[in-house]
């Protein structure tokens, strides 16, 4: 079985999608397809399911969406080989002790995938080759097609999921962003940087890289005017100054554009003394 969870939700057995169209069933199947591999209690099913106020008849409703999805997961199953035992939608969708568990058998999942290589990507970094490091947190970033569960409706485990893998593609994308910098890229960065930093406009780190970006490609004053805006923002939204560091690296890009206008203005004949 397949699993793609960042974006829309795509399962798939033998190459066939196993994807119901009620709201809820595709909640049972999401968690399940989180947690592939994993026994996924009855409890965390339900408060998923009714945000802690489930209903009497909440087990018999869940044992429902189960038959539902090994509906599907039967459609979509392989027609058994000669002499070998048929494989059924109770060994893919199993009933444990306490809870179910969805058997991928192997099958591939995005975010073991990006986990995968951003980790390596982030050790390629660690040991100084931010080249590789970058090309690795890239290829993680490159399975991302949109929002972790973009098409199902979300209760409080998913929506804690979800956060919690938003928050791991920003750390990647934060390194890759920063091994490209290493690797004087900042005129290449300058056009992702601009919309990130439009979307995440109080994430510090963001803006610092922007700002370095743009200093590099001699830009010092558009380089003080996202410090500026941050600056703004934190103030109004937060009521928080920039970081020390940021606030600092404000105050070389003013001096760094100072010494060079002062430069500028020293005639060459002097220059040449």
């Amino acid at each position: 079985m397949d699993i793609e969870i960042l974006g829309s939700l795509l399962v798939s057995e033998n190459g066939i999608p196993v994807m119901p169209t009620a709201p809820k069933v595709r909640q049972v199947l999401a968690i399940l397809a989180f947690f592939a591999g994993q026994v996924v209690p009855i409890a965390v099913l339900t408060d998923e399911l009714w945000a802690g106020r489930p209903p009497r008849s909440a087990r018999t409703t869940l044992q429902t969406y189960v038959l539902q999805l090994r509906e599907l997961i039967t459609v979509a199953l392989p027609a058994p080989g000669r002499g070998k035992k048929a494989l059924t939608a109770k060994d893919i969708l199993v009933t444990c002790p306490g809870g179910y568990l969805l058997n991928t058998r192997g099958g591939t999942s995005d975010v073991r995938e990006f986990e995968r290589l951003a980790g390596l990507g982030y050790r390629a970094v660690g040991d100084g080759d931010h080249a590789e490091g970058a090309r690795l947190l890239g290829a993680s970033l490159a399975l991302w097609r949109g929002a972790p569960f973009a098409d199902v409706q979300l209760g409080k485990q998913l929506e804690m999921e979800a956060a919690r893998l938003e928050e791991s593609r920003l750390c990647a994308l934060d390194q890759r962003i920063e091994a490209d910098l290493r690797l004087g890229r900042h005129r290449e960065l300058l056009a992702e940087l601009t919309v990130l930093v439009s979307r995440y406009r109080t994430h510090e780190n963001l803006c610092r890289q922007f700002m370095i970006a743009l200093q590099r490609s001699g830009r010092w004053s558009d380089a003080l005017e996202v410090y500026r805006k941050l600056r703004g923002t934190l103030s109004r939204e937060l009521g928080l100054e920039p970081s020390l560091a940021l606030r600092q690296l404000q105050r070389s890009i003013l001096l760094d554009h100072s010494q060079m206008t002062a430069s500028d203005s020293v005639p060459r004949a002097v220059r040449a003394v």
